[in-house]
């Protein structure tokens, strides 16, 4: 009778467990779909926030600086050193709101995150893995470093020349009408070009196109320097742009891979590929020149660097290690046939080859990423990818960038001239930016 009781409450106990098992499954299910904020992943956002703000300081700036004449390096320090912080300003105020701030538009983003209202250290922005997040305040940092170097590009394309409040002025409202919606369009769920399903993984119409359209548009508008075509331009530090072009390449692993928001296979992916399309552009360029003209140079090996990186931004999650090296080599062919042949033909002075390398290379990346990231040419994309497809898609996705960027960019150019002023006086451009704008030289003696 003992027994039997004893066997009673334990089968009383065996049937209260298997009763509550429903509930622990719900619990158990509850807590598998809860977001998962995982360390590795912030700790490597953070660090590729922190890399991409070494592009621009100081990697970008002693690129620049080492490629104007040594009267003007500190100009070329100064303008990228107050973009990259202006904007980090704006950015927190509206940028981040009108950009990513939830609304439905397919232009923007709406103001409902004006100076980030809602945010806090402890709400979470979405990664490309269902379920997996990681703080806004880290999300809002990343995107506030692509957009404080996007502006910072466009200076090479009128160095020299340029009054340092119009550069100031120009900066802010271009960001504001330029790089917000475009950025808003490409990389925001409602955004048009999202919608449309064009690649862009790490910045190629965003940033290069964007950038490099506007460069374009500002040698048209401002003009050739005092002795252009007469005078010796050469850059005066070829060290400056390869310690600088050298930063780039280091900080582009926080655009290129931080881009993908998570640290696991696909970061890895945008990693290799940043190695070896920026090495296989390096090696054509150089390739290029001295089968031209004889003797490869360093300018060249550094162009030839940053257009690898340029073309490969927009593709570098999505195509494999082998597309990567085709893209690179392409890219390097049709910017070294763009700067030294279609430039000198056109004899407009992009001082430092803006457009030639981030625009024409950002075209030939943005378009090219539709062709190889197809499963057949060694891509991620499955067997019902359709090449012809996407490639028009890329194209329309260029098309819009190209255009709302030129013609906003032009507009804004000829508004700030009627405001400030775009050019110093002939005076002050041949005795140097760095004296007549800001008092100081880089180099004495």
């Amino acid at each position: 009778m003992k027994n039997l009781t004893k066997f009673a409450g334990l089968g009383a106990l065996g049937a209260s467990i298997f009763a509550s098992l429903p509930l622990w499954a719900q619990e158990a299910t509850t807590e598998a779909a809860a977001p998962v904020m995982d360390k590795g992943d912030v700790s490597w956002m953070m660090t590729s926030t922190v890399l991409v703000l070494f592009m621009t300081l100081p990697g970008l700036a002693l690129f620049y600086g080492g490629l104007v004449r040594s009267k003007n390096m500190l100009s070329v320090l100064m303008q990228t050193t107050l973009i990259a912080c202006m904007v980090m300003v704006i950015w927190v105020v509206y940028g981040y709101s009108v950009t990513f701030g939830g609304g439905t538009s397919p232009y923007w983003g709406g103001f409902g995150k004006l100076f980030l209202a809602g945010v806090t250290p402890d709400s979470m922005a979405a990664t490309f893995s269902a379920g997996y997040v990681i703080p806004e305040y880290l999300f809002i940092a990343f995107q506030m470093t692509f957009a404080a170097i996007t502006p910072a590009l466009i200076i090479g394309a009128f160095a020299e020349r340029v009054k340092f409040s119009a550069v100031l002025l120009f900066s802010a409202l271009w960001v504001t009408l330029v790089y917000f919606p475009v950025a808003h369009m490409v990389w925001d769920v409602s955004g048009l070009i999202f919608v449309m399903g064009a690649i862009d993984f790490a910045g190629g119409t965003v940033v290069h196109i964007n950038a490099g359209i506007a460069a374009l548009v500002a040698c048209l508008v401002i003009g050739k320097r005092v002795g252009f075509g007469k005078e010796n331009m050469a850059p005066h530090s070829m060290v400056m742009t390869m310690i600088g072009a050298s930063m780039l390449w280091v900080g582009w692993f926080g655009f290129n891979v931080g881009s993908n928001l998570e640290a696991n296979g696909g970061a890895t992916l945008a990693m290799i590929n940043t190695f070896i399309a920026t090495a296989a552009a390096t090696l054509a360029w150089s390739l290029f020149e001295a089968v031209q003209r004889g003797k490869a140079s360093m300018l060249g090996a550094a162009s030839g660097m940053v257009a690898g990186l340029v073309a490969i931004t927009p593709a570098c999650g999505t195509v494999g290690p082998i597309g990567a090296i085709a893209l690179g080599i392409i890219a390097a062919a049709a910017c070294y046939f763009f700067v030294t042949v279609v430039k000198n033909k056109l004899k407009y002075d992009d001082s430092l080859d803006v457009f030639g390398v981030h625009g024409v290379g950002g075209i030939i990346g943005a378009i090219l990423t539709g062709v190889f990231s197809a499963g057949s040419l060694g891509g991620v994309k499955g067997d019902d990818y359709s090449i012809a497809a996407q490639v028009w898609i890329q194209i329309e996705a260029v098309a819009i960038t190209l255009v709302w960027s030129g013609v906003v960019s032009f507009v804004l150019f000829k508004l700030v001239d009627m405001i400030v002023g775009l050019r110093v006086d002939a005076d002050s451009e041949r005795q140097g930016l760095d004296l007549s704008s800001h008092g100081e030289q880089a180099y004495h003696g």
